[in-house]
């Protein structure tokens, strides 16, 4: 077998990699750092001048991580004491252990990319959980929940729509397959929504995104829908139904992720699926990635609406919780910088767990660089080839393009997308839901 290629790297000066920690990367520090200072009078009022310090304290550790990161310092390891220091100062050794003699320590600019993005976000946690008794705060929760406020009219929109389908099974099969595209696509772009791509800045989804799905089909790159009603619907007809574990492995919090409740919901009420498990993260990344408490939150947001829809919606979601219909799970590996390939020998129980899916469904482009190990492969290779072994179930990956990473495409058609849109691999305006099947 060829060897595989390189990994993305901000050495490619000009190269998107490059352009996220040169410029995003500080941006976001700077508005984590404001965060903290805005909520001052809110750490006293909780903790007494011991909050005032903790403040000062962390933000004293992350100007010093932005001033690291500016001037290429080198990468040093993580000092705190949490579940997975040594996993990642382990991982900071083998990577000193790739560079010769001459390149001396992994820096900022010449590690691979992946590698020091998820560092940069590991290493705000630890500035903050070093910072007692602020220790819990969550730096993006403020932007999080903001972009589902501004979302409300596009999410009541599609909590009305989904209440119109129930029940789901009763629909035809054409219709079930024509609604379980539509719900695909519409959680596809819900995927535009993310805050660590505008560097924070709000980008919340504010048209009715529903209608705007025909217009946005051409955009879709690579669409697998039809591999996934195969795989879905031949269960359904099972003459003795099995369990139909659908897993779905979340990227955005906010309009992501209702977009996402809204299929699991439907996958349940059209019986495609009998249970849904949803992974997040165990701590903030990424600004705007789901944990626990986004999760929690939401839902409880969505029932306590005024909105009739949202509310009916949010009691159902509720109830598929309270009845392990819906089971939320979080693990430490998905904010660790282990491409996927890894997973068995990393955390092979977390592997172990995902081979008990039917089908799992990988949201957004950081699932998407890690699924490919975030390297330069050619836009032809095929999925399959490129996942490096990783295939613990039929997976699925619904993103849109926010990096220079691409695979599986026809021949030419990157060369094509280029000639009429030089920036088509980073802006989020292309689409793919892609497929790798059973084996």
């Amino acid at each position: 077998m060829a060897s595989s290629p390189a990994f993305l790297s901000a050495q490619d000066v000009g190269s998107f990699a490059y352009l996220t920690v040169k410029d995003r990367l500080p941006q976001i520090l700077t508005k984590v750092i404001d965060t903290l200072h805005r909520h001052k009078s809110e750490f006293f009022e909780k903790h007494g001048q011991e909050g005032v310090e903790a403040e000062k304290k962390a933000i004293s550790l992350l100007s010093k991580l932005r001033n690291e990161l500016q001037t290429d310092k080198p990468i040093i390891h993580l000092a705190d004491k949490c579940v997975d220091t040594d996993i990642w100062n382990q991982y900071l050794e083998h990577e000193r252990s790739l560079l010769n003699e001459t390149d001396g320590e992994p820096r900022w600019f010449f590690s691979p990319w992946l590698f020091v993005e998820c560092y940069m976000y590991r290493r705000i946690h630890e500035a903050v959980i070093q910072s007692p008794p602020i220790h819990d705060f969550d730096v993006f929760k403020e932007s999080k929940d903001e972009n589902f406020f501004e979302s409300q009219e596009s999410i009541d929109a599609l909590c009305m729509y989904l209440q119109q389908l129930k029940p789901a099974r009763n629909l035809g099969e054409d219709q079930l397959k024509d609604e379980l595209f539509k719900l695909l696509q519409i959680s596809l772009w819900g995927n535009k929504c993310d805050l660590s791509l505008s560097g924070g800045e709000s980008s919340s989804q504010k048209s009715d995104v529903i209608n705007s799905l025909e217009g946005l089909k051409p955009f879709i790159l690579i669409n697998d829908t039809e591999s996934l009603w195969t795989l879905l619907s031949k269960y359904k007809k099972a003459a003795k139904p099995p369990v139909v574990r659908v897993d779905i492995v979340l990227d955005n919090s906010g309009f992501e992720l209702i977009t996402d409740l809204v299929l699991a919901d439907f996958l349940l009420s059209s019986e495609l699926a009998t249970e849904i498990h949803f992974h997040g993260k165990t701590i903030p990344w990424f600004v705007s990635d789901v944990t626990v408490r986004d999760f929690n939150w939401i839902v409880e947001h969505v029932r306590s609406s005024n909105q009739k829809s949202m509310a009916t919606c949010g009691a159902d979601w509720e109830s598929h919780v309270k009845m392990g219909r819906w089971i939320y799970h979080d693990h430490i590996f998905w904010t660790l910088p282990h491409p996927y390939c890894t997973m068995p020998q990393v955390a092979p129980d977390l592997y172990a767990e995902l081979q008990k899916a039917c089908l799992i469904l990988f949201k957004g482009d950081l699932n998407y660089r890690k699924l490919m190990s975030d390297r330069k492969w050619e836009f032809t290779i095929p999925f399959h080839q490129a996942l490096c072994g990783f295939h613990p179930a039929p997976l699925c990956s619904i993103r849109t393009l926010k990096c220079e990473l691409q695979v599986g495409l026809q021949p030419g058609q990157a060369e094509q997308l280029m000639a009429s849109d030089p920036h088509w691999l980073t802006t989020g305006k292309y689409g793919i839901l892609q497929f790798d099947g059973p084996l």
